[in-house]
């Protein structure tokens, strides 16, 4: 067939016929014919009738495939049965379901005989001869563990093979694990671990099994009931302990334990899919076909006999589904034996292919139908844990600032034991030292872990030595995490003391430097102000000085200059008429006038003190004795003429046009008046130049 397929291949484009399309045309017409459905015929004499609307789904399809119309509908309708030693031939009209089989049948065997050739054509064209190569690398792909409401010869089948895998898995990672146990020099074995064999034994053993008794009821040529069957199934392997009986079930069924759980089977249905006949009068049918590929797949060869002719004429056993699957799994486990197979795990979150959804329940039950949950508790069994020496000391290295000072043994460490010991290389022989440390301060580390009320655990350390690894349990990884995860805290603890002092230090240095620096911008602020001040107080100083020596030499000018006048001298009393307080004001102006003329005359913005200096200055009166006065009892009786000296006469005023009626006219000497006061007043507008 392989050798025919590839001879066919060649053939095929040099005819002109694109081999795809073929294939796209073949499964079309595949596609129409499912939709072809049949009603119940009113006298069984007769066939049953198409429905209304599939007459075309039939001509449709029989144009695809390339059959003549009335024959393909004809083969579905009606059954051919060859009874006698003369063969003779009968028709019987089929029923409604019989009809469907028939055209499911149809459907199946081309299906089967295309899928088969076109593994063939992709195995000869990608595949090389095999004298030319002695490895190859294959890809299985099987199905999980299925257990529905309603289970069949196919989920049987599949989770059979399930089984069979299974025990192939555990026996390959025993298998892996006491070589890698012998390689390291270490003696164990998994001594309690479940065994699916009493499974296995129930499906396929000899001479009762499911699988057997299934085929018989094939062979015998009686009706078979579901009913029938499973009370067979019951009876005969009573005893299995992984057969069950499903009592609260009102259908005939038996339930079969399985490594991944429970699962109950129906038995209505389960002899005829196990059969699957194929009616010579499909394949003869075929065979008429008018394509080029379906010619191919079924070739007109008058030699070869049917299924049931060679069964009829040799009386052997025909070949049910349950044989077929069989022997299939028999030669991939054989390949699976010869090979090194590596396993990958497919976890679907949830069913409903939704992103970022995550069920547990369905991730544990698919966790389970893989035998994985088995797999682990035979790991746990052991070492679960493997690090290499270099990983070890890497990670764990932290660890012998615990070593005490004087060691008393590793108190129960395994170490490797072996036949010869070979010979360390260089890096091996540099990481000895580093682990022994390490291993030496276990104990000290298991000590502080454990109760005070619990000494078994500090006679026996759950860690083994390899020659390249390290073996241990989960509880020993756990510790060992712990005394990393202290001695990381305490390094942690030493690294933020030493940057927290040195943050301090910094603070402190930082702060001593602003100080330093603000103290000297004060100082340079304070004397560049003082500078200013000094600046400035000269210059008030020598403006004050001048304005002095210009107001001296005014008042000399004005003073010194004017005629003498001899004034009277004034009368005791001024006027009878006026009253006494009166007459006392008038005297105190008269007396005081020449200090009005002073302060007038000061300068803008002097106040206090200097305001006092400046009229004392000014009079040129006597600072050392509190007893002057501005005027002595010889003036008060000759009157105050002038500053320094006696006037002479009446006083000149050099001014501006002042804007007061009579202010620019001067007065003639009376008794009652006093010369220039207008004058003096007048004067206090004048802005003082310095």
């Amino acid at each position: 067939m392989k050798g025919s397929s590839g001879a066919s291949l060649r053939e095929l484009p040099s005819a002109g016929y694109p081999i795809q399309k073929t294939v796209w045309k073949i499964l079309a017409g595949l596609l129409h014919l499912g939709n072809v459905h049949f009603a119940d015929s009113e006298d069984e004499a007769q066939p049953c009738q198409l429905m209304d609307g599939t007459k075309v789904s039939v001509r449709t399809s029989a144009s695809l495939l390339q059959l003549a119309e009335d024959m393909l509908l004809e083969t579905m309708q009606i059954r051919t049965i060859k009874a006698g030693k003369q063969q003779q031939v009968f028709r019987k009209p089929c029923s409604r379901a019989e009809c469907d089989t028939r055209r499911d049948c149809l459907a199946k065997l081309i299906y089967a005989r295309l899928f088969d050739w076109l593994v063939s054509v992709i195995n000869s064209s990608i595949c090389a001869d095999s004298s030319s190569w002695t490895a190859f690398i294959g890809l299985l792909d099987v199905y999980g563990f299925e257990s529905f409401p309603d289970n069949s010869l196919e989920q049987l089948c599949i989770n059979y093979a399930n089984e069979k895998l299974q025990q192939h898995f555990v026996a390959h990672y025993l298998r892996a694990q006491q070589e890698e146990y012998a390689v390291e020099g270490l003696e164990w074995s998994f001594l309690n671990y479940q065994d699916n064999q009493t499974c296995l034994d129930l499906l396929e053993g000899s001479p009762i099994s499911i699988c057997s008794l299934i085929n018989e009821e094939c062979r015998l040529n009686r009706p078979s009931s579901a009913a029938q069957l499973q009370t067979r199934i019951e009876s005969a392997l009573a005893g299995q302990p992984c057969l069950g009986q499903s009592k609260l079930s009102r259908e005939p069924s038996f339930v079969v334990v399985h490594f991944a759980g429970p699962v109950r089977y129906h038995t209505e249905g389960l002899v005829e899919k196990n059969k699957d006949p194929v009616p010579p009068e499909l394949t003869g049918l075929l065979q008429q076909s008018q394509d080029p590929l379906l010619m191919m797949l079924f070739p007109a060869n008058p030699e070869e006999k049917t299924q049931e002719e060679l069964s009829g004429q040799s009386r052997a056993p025909a070949l049910t589904v349950v044989s077929k699957f069989k022997a299939s799994l028999e030669q991939l486990l054989q390949v699976l034996h010869s090979t090194t197979p590596h396993y990958i795990r497919c976890i679907k979150p949830n069913s409903q292919n939704q992103p970022q959804t995550f069920l547990q329940e369905e991730v544990l039950s698919q966790l389970e139908a893989c035998g994985l949950v088995e797999t682990i508790h035979i790991s746990a069994a052991g070492f679960p844990i493997r690090v290499s020496h270099q990983n070890f000391v890497e990670r764990y290295k932290l660890l012998r600032r615990l070593r005490p000072h004087t060691s008393s043994g590793l108190w129960g460490l395994c170490s490797a034991k072996g036949p010869t010991e070979q010979p360390l290389c260089a890096k091996e022989a540099t990481l000895q030292p580093l682990l022994q440390d390490i291993l030496h301060a276990l104990p000290a580390l298991i000590q502080t872990a454990s109760t005070p009320g619990d000494p078994a655990e500090t006679t026996q350390v759950p860690l083994y030595c390899g020659r390249t690894k390290i073996f241990m349990t989960d509880s020993m990884l756990e510790l060992l995490e712990c005394g990393r995860a202290q001695m990381l805290e305490q390094c942690a603890r030493c690294i933020q003391c030493g940057w927290r002092r040195h943050r301090l230090q910094k603070q402190e240095k930082q702060r001593r430097a602003v100080v330093l620096i603000q103290a000297a911008v004060r100082s340079w602020l304070t004397r560049k102000h003082i500078r200013r001040l000094h600046t400035a107080a000269t210059v008030i100083k020598r403006a004050w000085h001048r304005w002095r020596i210009r107001m001296a030499c005014l008042a000399s000018k004005e003073l010194d200059g004017m005629e003498e006048k001899p004034m009277p001298r004034a009368p005791s009393s001024l006027s009878p008429s006026l009253p006494a307080a009166h007459t006392k004001l008038l005297g105190a102006v008269i007396h005081l006038w020449p200090l009005g003329l002073v302060l007038a005359n000061s300068a803008v913005g002097v106040r206090g003190f200097q305001r006092k200096l400046v009229a004392h200055a000014c009079l040129r009166l006597p600072t050392g004795s509190p007893s002057n006065k501005f005027q002595t009892p010889q003036q008060d009786q000759a009157g105050i003429t002038s500053i320094r000296a006696l006037p002479r006469g009446s006083i000149k005023f050099h001014c501006r046009k002042s804007p007061l009626q009579y202010a620019d006219i001067c007065p003639e000497p009376s008794d009652s008046s006093v010369t220039g006061f207008n004058q003096i007043l007048l004067e206090r507008h004048r802005p003082v130049q310095v």
